[in-house]
């Protein structure tokens, strides 16, 4: 019986061996060698290496894309700045052409008015000596022989010749008038030396200082400005 037993033991280990190589021999062994294990090391190093590369490539590109595009803004904004200041400089050599241009048409237009009212400023001081004689006429006539009620034959003529002349002289004055040429008489207003030439002086009380009293002769005036000033007596009570 014990005989039985270690055989039947045994036999069983022979089949639990031969279970195993069997199943040895079905499972396909791989040996691994050192070179293909360093391989599968290496390649996820070197796809990590490539992708970084890359990154670094496209940041390289991108900067440098960046960087042409940012010269070309630079160079654009320079441009648009000069583009400026010329228009600026422009506008501001337009602005003073159109000022200049206008001064000169308003310095043209006093110069043809002056020319214009003025043109006859010769002409007239040589008439206004004329115009005196009218007045120094009509002065040599006494008042009262014009007012008088009895007239005879010959006071009646100088009466007339008085206001023919007194006539011709208004009229001449009207036609002055119409050219810019006026007659001014300053008696009784204040003394002015722009207008009057002040030829004596007196003390007289009942008159205000600095008036004047008495008119030599009288003054003329072409379009406002003085042509001869009124030579003309002043109060002085000071």
């Amino acid at each position: 019986m014990l005989r039985q037993t270690i055989a039947n033991t045994s036999r069983a280990l022979r089949s639990t061996a031969r279970a195993g190589a069997q199943r040895q021999l079905a499972r396909p062994q791989f040996i691994q060698s050192p070179i293909a294990a360093a391989a599968r090391t290496v390649a996820p190093r070197a796809r990590w290496y490539s992708a970084e590369a890359e990154k670094k490539e496209a940041e390289t590109k991108n900067g440098e894309e960046k960087a042409a595009e940012e010269t070309e803004e630079a160079k654009l904004r320079k441009q648009l700045e000069a583009k400026e200041a010329e228009a600026r400089d422009l506008k501001d050599k337009y602005l003073r052409s159109v000022a200049e241009f206008r001064n000169l048409q308003d310095r043209t237009a006093r110069e043809m008015k002056a020319a214009r009212d003025f043109a006859i400023q010769k002409f007239a001081k040589d008439l206004v000596d004329s115009v005196d004689n009218f007045d120094r006429a009509l002065t040599m006539v006494p008042e009262e022989k014009l007012k008088s009620d009895e007239k005879s034959a010959h006071l009646q003529d100088l009466v007339n010749l008085y206001e023919g002349l007194k006539m011709t002289e208004n009229i001449l004055l009207e036609t002055l008038k119409k050219h810019g040429l006026e007659r001014f008489d300053p008696h009784g207003l204040p003394f002015n030396p722009n207008e009057h030439e002040a030829t004596f002086m007196t003390p007289m009380q009942d008159k205000e200082h600095n008036t004047v009293f008495h008119t030599q002769q009288k003054g003329f005036k072409l379009n406002g400005r003085i042509l001869r000033p009124a030579k003309v007596g002043v109060v002085k009570n000071k």
